[in-house]
């Protein structure tokens, strides 16, 4: 025999349930279900059984009960569900990696029917080829100009066309048509909406971030932290080096136009009294000494080592760096 329960008693037994969860699983992916049947819904939840519980239900017994148990359990971290529980959608409580819990929830989508007055989730597009249908249906295509011709006793779509845009409502006549070409142009399934972690809620985006983005981001924000530090002269661990370079720049400019100097800027000031002596430095190339008779070998052994002097004069006051 099989004992009904009143309402009032799905109720406590709902409320119940959904707070035992909260205090159970601290990661929750909120998911739109719009269009998704019951059979579908336990095909996900049979992906999902290992480690994973969805919970469907009203949005106002839902809101309810995550307020009554926020303040009876002092956790304001709940509230945080609260915004997010708008239009048809439902919560997924897991304790397994969420980019693979978001992965498993989307490959459960099933083909669907253009049927009147849905909006399009995505655009349509009827491509070209032959249709099968006999001439005497060329009024739907004609109705959305859609251009054809007869080959062969059936109607034949020359160009591909665009018959529906994302956003719009479906119409008769395009639903007709569709239905007749055996197109099923939607899928639905549950979709991840947003992600509860510990009281952070994020966009599901972020699941699909790699190491290698979160590198590129800091890099990023390093990089303009670097130039606000630089721009309004506000010392930074990052922005040090550049201003050490910068400030030496501005001290050997000085020196160069004032009688002011320091050791790097007097090798600076050498060079610019007499430049042949730069370019001496950079053109001279030390000459081998004269060959023995011992072959190559000899010779390499007696290479002159480069000078001492001509790698302070290429220096040009930098070693400051050294």
């Amino acid at each position: 025999m099989v004992v009904k329960h009143s309402k009032a008693e799905k109720k406590i037994a709902y409320d119940q349930k959904l707070c035992k969860l909260l205090d159970e699983y601290s990661h929750i992916l909120i998911v739109g279900a719009d269009n998704v049947g019951s059979n579908q819904l336990q095909n996900i939840r049979r992906g999902l059984r290992a480690e994973s519980v969805i919970l469907m239900g009203k949005n106002t017994m839902m809101k309810r009960s995550i307020r009554v148990h926020a303040e009876n359990t002092g956790n304001k971290n709940f509230l945080s569900l609260i915004p997010l529980l708008v239009g048809n959608v439902g919560l997924i409580f897991t304790k397994g990696d969420l980019k693979e819990i978001s992965e498993e929830v989307s490959k459960y989508k099933v083909g669907a029917p253009a049927r009147v007055g849905l909006i399009a989730p995505d655009d349509v597009v009827v491509p070209p080829g032959n249709t099968g249908l006999d001439p005497s249906q060329t009024s739907f295509f004609q109705v959305l100009n859609i251009p054809t011709k007869i080959n062969k006793g059936t109607v034949e779509i020359i160009t591909a066309v665009e018959l529906i845009k994302k956003g719009d409502k479906v119409g008769s006549s395009e639903s007709a048509l569709l239905s007749k070409l055996g197109v099923r142009p939607f899928s639905y399934g549950l979709i991840v909406q947003a992600v509860y972690e510990n009281g952070s809620v994020f966009s599901p985006e972020v699941l699909d971030l790699t190491e290698d983005d979160l590198a590129v981001k800091f890099l990023v924000g390093l990089s303009m932290a670097t130039s606000l530090s630089l721009e309004i002269s506000y010392p930074a661990l990052s922005a040090a080096p550049h201003m050490l370079i910068n400030g030496y720049k501005n001290a050997l400019a000085i020196a160069v136009e004032t009688e002011y100097s320091f050791p790097q800027a007097d090798e600076v000031k050498e060079y610019l009294k007499d430049p042949s002596k730069f370019a001496a430095a950079v053109s001279a190339a030390p000459a081998p000494a004269p060959g023995d008779g011992g072959g190559a070998a000899a010779n390499e052994e007696k290479k002159p080592e480069p000078v001492e002097e001509e790698e302070e004069d290429e220096d040009l006051g930098l070693s400051l760096f050294d």
